[in-house]
């Protein structure tokens, strides 16, 4: 079916835009005016762009994948066929990319495509766990429950990256700001204060040259500088696209103090938490094992996960695997082996992921509260160093006047 671009006028004479599927373009402005919109222009979209190649370029943040699945599994549990609650979906959503993406995954589905087979052919805007717990829930015969968990599980994930955002954010102000004042300092304020002991002749302490020596610096060099920066941040991009190099960095960033711990928790709770969702799906183990192990963003983890989802398919126990590949917290694991034994293991998962989920907020918030302190001590200690320099000269001539 065609799709058409259009811009209408509604009752109140305000112009809007928007996308929609019709036999034709009579059709098109016949479904235009029975929506109260008189049509000002109907573009047809060609075959290239109406069969999705532009938007599969296009990403969905969590926060439009988690409403479009919300009302979808809304809309298929009332007892509405797929294709209308496609095309509902689409309709009410005000983003044309959203739209059109729906329009594109609507198209498929009504040429006999299972819906999970049409959203594989948008791989940037429905990730790989997505996809293979809709298609779970269209083997069960609950995708409208599943797409419900799955709802809920993308707004926890957002609420949960978003606390962890939030949480950086002042610190990183505080950086940047202390940077900036220390840079402004040495490269316009220290240099015309100093230039009065320097004119005098008088022999300068250690502690001034070397001020004068650095702002000197930065204000001759800060060009080369900043190209040297630019020069290393492409580089350290660049070798983020080779694999090998991406596998090293990411097996540092593990071995960094703190921060290591934090990453591990971090994807230990992505692992857990997406692990969960799929087993309550009714994917089978082995194979949702190798979806949240594609989900893991260190490739170092995420080799490992992978072992052990081969030591699952070849007869072991999850909760060994886990504990061999020394990546899981111990009490994660105590859950993980409750469950198993017991039979509940998708609940535990569940329950794991939420306590390592406030665990992992818990001391994201204690390294922030000793990272301000510990900026502003740092900041004063430069500030003080400074007044030094300038200071020390000047009681020097005061001595000699005396």
């Amino acid at each position: 079916m065609p799709t058409f671009d259009y811009r209408a006028h509604d009752a109140h004479g305000r112009v809007c835009k928007g996308r929609l599927e019709a036999d034709g373009a009579r059709h098109a402005r016949q479904l235009l005016r029975e929506r109260g919109l008189w049509p000002l222009k109907l573009n047809e979209l060609n075959a290239r762009e109406g069969t999705g190649l532009r938007i599969r370029s296009d990403r969905l943040n969590a926060a439009e994948l988690a409403l479009l699945t919300l009302q979808l599994s809304t809309l298929v549990q009332a007892g509405l066929p797929l294709e209308e609650a496609l095309e509902a979906v689409a309709k009410q959503s005000t983003k044309r990319k959203v739209a059109g993406l729906l329009s594109a995954v609507r198209s498929r589905v009504m040429e006999g495509q299972a819906l999970a087979s049409a959203l594989s052919q948008f791989p940037r805007a429905f990730p790989e766990l997505f996809r293979a717990t809709v298609a779970a829930g269209e083997r069960s015969g609950h995708l409208g429950q599943v797409l419900e968990q799955l709802a809920a599980y993308t707004q926890a994930r957002q609420a949960s990256r978003q606390k962890i955002q939030m949480a950086l954010v002042y610190p990183l102000i505080l950086m940047l700001a202390s940077v900036a004042i220390v840079g402004f300092l040495l490269g316009f304020v220290v240099p015309d204060v100093v230039k009065i002991f320097v004119d005098s002749g008088q022999p300068l302490p250690w502690l001034t040259q070397a001020l004068i020596s650095v702002s000197n610096g930065l204000r001759e060099h800060f060009l080369w500088l900043l190209t040297g920066l630019a020069m290393l941040l492409g580089l350290w991009r660049w070798s983020l696209r080779k694999s090998a190099w991406r596998l090293r960095w990411h097996r540092l960033a593990l071995k960094v103090p703190v921060m290591g711990d934090v990453l591990r928790a971090m994807e230990a709770a992505r692992f857990a938490s997406t692990l969960a969702i799929l087993g309550s799906s009714a994917v089978p183990l082995v194979d949702a094992l190798e979806i949240a192990a594609a989900v893991i963003g260190n490739l170092t983890i995420r080799a490992r996960m992978v072992e052990v989802a081969r030591s699952v398919r070849e007869g072991g126990t999850l909760t060994r695997g886990l504990e061999l590949s020394g990546d899981i917290p111990p009490m994660m694991l105590h859950m993980i082996a409750s469950g198993e034994r017991a039979g509940e293991l998708d609940r535990m998962l569940a329950r794991a992921a939420e306590q390592q989920e406030s665990s992992l907020a818990a001391r994201i918030a204690l390294v922030v509260s000793l990272f301000e302190p510990a900026m502003l001590v740092l900041m004063g200690g430069v500030v003080l160093l400074i007044v030094m320099a300038i200071l020390l000269p000047i009681l020097s001539l005061n001595q000699l006047v005396n």
